[in-house]
């Protein structure tokens, strides 16, 4: 069905308004100099931008020589016709391209950013069009099919300009958006080192520091290889915690890493007992979280390591002090390791931090729990935006190219859009254009009967 667009416009096909549309190739792979030259060449791995400064790979004279591949001039519009469908490029370069993309020789009277914008504005119609089971490709009959809203040339480059503009607002409203969850997981390690340095509250005039040995923490590190085998683990048994099931200070058992309620008997030293702290002990430090009160029964996996104390310790107060940055940078310092960072007992009571009273301590946390609370409002706040965002630029691209962007602009310039200006005296000059560029046709002389 045909989009509803305005009076001044025609509705047209992509086929209409490109002089030609030029496929690539790939040279031998057989050959490893046709790859080590310095002519871009263009494939999907460079479909992931709106506008190319190099390509991934480069080929040599020879090998475009020697390959059906083709050198595009800079400028022109490149589409992925396989995998990657509904994206659009253009370089800055001459760049040849494989045989997965197709360049667009735009005719003159139609303007290349509109045809761009164009294109992406209709990204996910050409998704749902492409065929195959596992590698989906347009057709070259439906890529040229494509219906195309062609508004007089001089609407063309107002809709472009328009589109430079709103578009560039929302990149830049999405780039600090972006930046935001960064901000917030600064500003959430800078929370957990105020607390363990006692400056979260102002009740610490002592400066009471221990190293968690002395604090009367306990470590157990979770049971060794020989005690515990991958082929014992079942689904939706008793889960063992290892280091990738801690995240932001909570535990998320995985179904398929558990154990049978046999096993769990065997292993029963390291269960998991609410008011304990789990501890990742290797890879990525600082993953660390208190066992609820309510917890279902779980065990202690080979990568993490049980802390406990006595009643002078708040758990959560020595959670926070594990997920610190001043615990993470210890750790990464101090622990053992050549290709992964491995903690061990004597590491970790050696860590030396700010021991408040309990009372003060449990405070300590209520505060950091209220400023975490406040980041995790904004960081709902900013994925909302972030949605609305990531569909602002298809609503303008959609209003774009319904003319409702232009709508003053038409009524304001009537002689930029009527008579020899007009979409069909422009459609019809394309045609005449693209008609004087075909090859004529030789015919052959009859021979005279003798």
């Amino acid at each position: 069905m045909s989009q509803v667009i305005p009076d001044s416009w025609v509705n047209s096909k992509l086929e209409d308004v490109v002089d030609s549309i030029v496929g690539g190739g790939t040279p031998s792979k057989a050959v490893s100099s046709y790859f080590q030259g310095d002519i871009p060449w263009m494939s999907v791995k460079d479909m992931n931008k709106n506008e190319l400064v190099d390509t991934v790979d480069h080929i040599s004279q020879e090998a475009v020589e020697n390959s059906s591949t083709n050198v595009i001039p800079a400028g022109t519009p490149i589409v992925a016709t396989r995998m990657s469908l509904g994206k659009i490029v253009t370089a800055s370069f001459d760049s040849a391209i494989n045989q997965d993309l197709k360049a667009l020789f735009v005719n003159l009277n139609v303007e290349k950013p509109y045809l761009v914008y164009w294109y992406r504005s209709i990204a996910n119609l050409i998704e749902s069009l492409g065929t195959g089971t596992t590698v989906k490709g347009i057709r070259l009959e439906i890529l040229k099919g494509l219906e195309f809203p062609l508004p007089p040339l001089a609407e063309q480059k107002v809709i472009a300009d328009k589109l430079d503009e709103l578009l560039a607002q929302v990149e830049s409203t999405k780039a600090r958006l972006d930046a935001i969850p960064a901000i917030l997981k600064s500003f959430r390690q800078s929370v957990l080192a105020a607390a363990v340095s006692g400056k979260l509250t102002e009740d610490n005039e002592e400066r009471n520091f221990k190293t968690l040995g002395e604090a009367g923490v306990t470590v157990k590190t979770g049971p060794f290889g020989s005690a515990l085998h991958k082929k014992e683990y079942v689904i939706d048994g008793i889960p063992l915690i290892n280091p990738m099931h801690i995240n932001n200070g909570a535990i998320t058992p995985a179904n398929h890493m558990t154990v049978t309620k046999d096993k769990f008997a065997e292993l029963s030293s390291w269960k998991l007992e609410p008011g304990d702290i789990v501890l990742g002990r290797r890879g990525e430090m600082g993953r660390a979280a208190v066992v609820p009160e309510e917890s279902k029964p779980m065990l202690c996996g080979t990568g993490s390591m049980i802390l406990r104390s006595d009643e002078s310790v708040f758990p959560e107060y020595l959670c926070s002090i594990l997920r610190s940055t001043v615990a993470i940078n210890y750790f990464n310092k101090d622990a053992v390791g050549s290709t992964m960072v491995n903690l061990n007992q004597k590491v970790i009571k050696g860590l030396e931090v700010f021991f408040p009273p309990y009372d003060e301590q449990v405070k300590i946390v209520r505060r950091a729990e209220e400023l975490f609370a406040f980041a995790d409002k904004v960081e709902t706040q900013v994925k909302k935006a972030q949605t609305r965002v990531n569909n602002l630029t298809q609503s303008i691209l959609a209003k774009a190219f319904r003319g409702e962007l232009t709508a003053d602009w038409r009524t304001a310039n009537p002689e930029l859009i009527s008579g020899e200006n007009s979409a069909a005296a422009l459609l019809e000059r394309i045609k005449v254009e693209r008609d004087k560029l075909k090859p004529v046709k030789k015919t052959r002389a009859k021979k005279a009967k003798a």
